[in-house]
Formats: C-alpha cells, structure tokens, sequence
C-alpha cells in the first residue's frame, strides 16, 4: 500500500510541474516583444520605396513611434500619419479587398514594401498606386510612405 501512495503522489508532483512548466510558458509568451508592444513600446517599420517619382523620396528608411525616431525624415509626422490610419481599429496595412471596387486611375510605378511591427502586430504589407483603392491606401500613410509624384 506503502508503494502505490508514491507512486500516486510521484503522479501528481508530475502533473503539476508539468503544469507550472506550462503556466511559465504562457507567462514568457505574453512577456514577449510583441506583447510588450501591444502594451504601448517602440514599434518600428521599414519601409522600401521605389519609382515614387523623384531619387530622394526612394530607398529604405525606417520609422519608430512611442517615442517617434528613426533616419525617416518627419518621423513625428510619419507616427502621426500611421495612428490616424489606425484610429477605430482599422489596419492601414490590410490589403485592398478583392471585392472592392475600385477606379481605374492609374498612379503611376511608384511600390513600396513595410514590414516590421504596428501595435503589436507583424508587418509585412506591399503598396502600390494601380487603381483609385491603391492609391487612396498610399495617401493615407503620407508622409510615412512619400507623396509620389
């Protein structure tokens, strides 16, 4: 009988370090950078530009907010830009919908390529201006993303 009561409490001490191995694990996962971001630190993105219509708006620069920084050259304006798309819970990096019907205005070659994190979440969006949608999704992240001309 002796026996079976350790082998019944060597069953439990198991079960719950696996337990609390698992709780530590969740803990770490929400202590994570992305996690901390969400919480309001840094986010930060790069952004790659190209053909947007004149040599010093293109190549790749990146951006910080909270607090705004990094070799963008307005980051106070470019952080300002990014919280205005974002107001209400929109996500100014979502693709334009398949559905969605769009003018076909073409806004010339210029493309962009973001990544990095925004409010927590990974970026990884591509920009360009093909149609009125497109464009109108350029224009509401300049100046983060250069008036293309």
């Amino acid at each position: 009988m002796r026996r079976r009561r350790r082998r019944h409490l060597t069953s439990t001490t198991t079960l719950t370090a696996a337990t609390a191995l698992a709780a530590l694990g969740m803990l770490a996962e929400a202590l994570s950078a992305p996690a901390a971001l969400a919480r309001g630190g840094a986010d930060e993105l790069t952004f790659t530009v190209t053909d947007s219509g004149g040599n010093a708006t293109d190549g790749t620069y990146t951006v910080r907010c909270r607090p705004a920084g990094g070799d963008h050259p307005e980051p106070e304006r470019a952080c300002a830009a990014l919280d205005e798309a974002s107001r209400g819970g929109r996500d100014p990096f979502a693709p334009v919908p398949h559905s969605e019907r769009c003018t076909m205005i073409y806004g010339g070659p210029a493309t962009a390529h973001v990544t990095g994190v925004w409010r927590g979440r990974s970026v990884d969006a591509r920009f360009k201006r093909s149609n009125g949608c497109e464009i109108e999704r350029w224009d509401a992240l300049v100046p983060a993303l250069p008036r293309a001309s």
